[in-house]
């Protein structure tokens, strides 16, 4: 249940940061999906550094979202059009 449960978060995380995102990034629903579930784990790597963020409601939709955020910045940098 917990892999579903990763994977829809990873949807709603990769969605929320590319509409958050400015520009166009490359890639369809699949590297949306994956940089969410990808920026899901970074986010959680992320949150065990900050401890305050256990009492911000959604804190784990938050922290992925971050992390999703980070990847696109991250992926546009990789893949930059010249």
């Amino acid at each position: 249940m917990e892999i579903i449960s990763t994977l829809v978060l990873g949807l709603i995380a990769g969605a929320l940061a590319k509409l958050i995102y400015p520009g166009t990034q490359g890639g369809g629903i699949f590297a949306t999906i994956l940089l969410g579930i990808v920026g899901a784990f970074v986010g959680g790597q992320i949150a065990k550094f900050l401890p305050f963020l256990t009492s911000v409601p959604f804190a784990s939709l938050v922290t992925a979202v971050i992390g999703a955020l980070i990847l696109i910045f991250l992926w546009g940098l990789i893949f930059r059009r010249a």
